[in-house]
């Protein structure tokens, strides 16, 4: 089984193309943070993960989704390879979005209702499960 699932930040706001096909993609970077102490000092690392989704998630993401908001993206990891124009081989590794969820951030911004997306509060972990810490 191939199945990804990130809490993050988006980067920037997605990169949407809409192809000669009729088919739409959209593109953006999540960033995602691991916190640890070290010598009894915090220190959080971050990792950037390039985040592809098409058809209706696409557009939904193409409305919705905004540099620095926090969401959940369920998906598969995907590796690619390519030769560019100097015929350096080129490795491309990206996660292909099914679905995601936002996960806190200014409600006004968030979409009413969408069937592209779940209801936070109803996943493990949620902010509204008393035992939920972030940072643990």
């Amino acid at each position: 089984m191939n199945k990804v699932i990130l809490f993050g930040n988006v980067g920037k706001d997605p990169e949407v193309k809409h192809l000669e096909s009729g088919r739409i993609v959209a593109k953006f970077s999540l960033a995602t943070n691991k916190s640890y102490n070290k010598d009894g000092e915090k220190v959080t690392e971050t990792q950037w993960h390039n985040i592809a989704a098409w058809g209706k998630t696409a557009e939904t993401i193409e409305k919705f989704v905004k540099k620095g908001n926090s969401i959940i993206v369920e998906g598969e990891i995907q590796y690619r390879q390519y030769e560019d124009k100097e015929g350096v081989t080129r490795y491309i590794i990206e996660i292909i979005c099914d679905r995601f969820h936002f996960a806190g951030g200014k409600k006004e911004d968030e979409p009413k209702k969408s069937t592209a997306m779940s209801n936070i509060n109803d996943l493990p972990g949620a902010e509204s499960d008393p035992s939920y810490d972030p940072f643990a």
